[in-house]
């Protein structure tokens, strides 16, 4: 795909990675529409901002719709010849999963199959969604690999994500939609999200408040920082899926397909344990937590662990980004961002 002659709608453009992504793409030269219902799961003058940075661009157009709006998002569709759909709009968040269950089936089912019949009846060439680590669930075989089967989650997210998976594969199968999912392992940076780790535990340590470590800090996390994240999204843009020859019924590869289909992995391929990853930031902040041990909570994993080398292979790009250099920038955005 040329990038400076695309014409790209990301959904959830006002979200953490939907705005790097527009941004990166804006800057490629391309025309993109950002889509996003600007909800109010957190802080919606964050969204507002990255919002406002994007519209500073002159390729660049903004749709309020909701993904779950049928009509809509087909009135969208068909009112621009997208060439590239990039679906990164959801509700995102494990926990609030286990409380708020109707949110997820609105955005990630109702919505998703919105994307993919407008995707269907509307020529596009490419959708690009995104998954998640979390639907690896009870898996423990280390590190998870899209080439493994992936039945059991442990969250109403996590299958939700799952279930984006399987109906792309049908549209696949079905129409012909090139369809590739990327399941991102723990993004963190600049612009990030208020409910993720690493925003709670900087907001509380400048606050002087204890941070909270669950399963007695014994976690491990592919935390990958979210310009890799973007790097291996825009090169994964540019490579259509193509069906698989070596694919058989008999012994089905969950991460290929006969259809023009792909699941890639992107996540920094080295996890890390929480305690250091609290180590990283406190020197970042110059500050020492306090520190308050907490059980596993519902719904999470122990331990992630991205295998890249599909991706690797496919579009030649590893994450690399080590933790102590992502951190110390979003140290940098956070002060900065919050005047603290």
């Amino acid at each position: 795909m040329d990038l400076n002659y695309s014409k790209v709608i990301v959904t959830g453009a006002a979200g953490f990675i939907g705005y790097h992504l527009s941004k990166r793409l804006l800057e490629a030269g391309c025309s993109v529409t950002g889509l996003d219902n600007l909800n109010d799961y957190y802080d919606v003058t964050l969204k507002e901002k990255r919002l406002g940075m994007l519209q500073a661009f002159d390729r660049f157009s903004f749709a309020r719709v909701d993904l779950a709006d049928r009509e809509g998002v087909q009135t969208l569709f068909r009112e621009n010849s997208f060439e590239v759909v990039v679906n990164l709009a959801a509700q995102a968040g494990v926990r609030y999963s286990l409380t708020n269950p109707h949110a997820y089936v609105d955005a990630n089912i109702v919505g998703f199959v919105n994307i993919l019949e407008a995707c269907r009846h509307n020529d596009v060439q490419h959708l690009v969604y995104a998954s998640s680590s979390s639907v690896y669930g009870a898996n423990t075989a280390m590190p998870f690999s899209v080439h493994d089967n992936v039945d059991h989650p442990v969250s109403l997210y996590a299958a939700s994500k799952k279930s984006n998976e399987l109906m792309a594969h049908t549209y696949s199968h079905l129409y012909g939609l090139a369809c590739t999912g990327l399941r991102f392992f723990t993004v963190y940076g600049p612009w990030g999200r208020p409910d993720m780790a690493l925003f709670l535990f900087t907001r509380a340590m400048l606050e002087n408040r204890p941070i909270q470590i669950f399963n007695h800090g014994k976690m491990q996390r592919d935390f990958t920082y979210v310009d890799d994240i973007i790097e291996g999204v825009v090169r994964v843009m540019g490579k259509l899926p193509q069906p698989d020859p070596q694919w058989s019924g008999k012994t089905p590869d969950p991460g290929t397909s006969y259809a023009p289909y792909k699941l890639y992995n992107i996540g920094n391929n080295n996890p890390v344990e929480l305690m250091a990853f609290v180590e990283a930031l406190e020197d970042a902040l110059g500050l020492t937590a306090q520190k308050e041990f907490l059980d596993l909570q519902p719904g999470d994993v122990p331990a992630t662990y991205a295998d890249v080398d599909d991706l690797m292979r496919d579009v030649g790009f590893k994450p690399q980004t080590s933790i102590r250099a992502g951190i110390g920038r979003f140290v940098e955005w956070y002060r900065e961002y919050y005047q603290k």
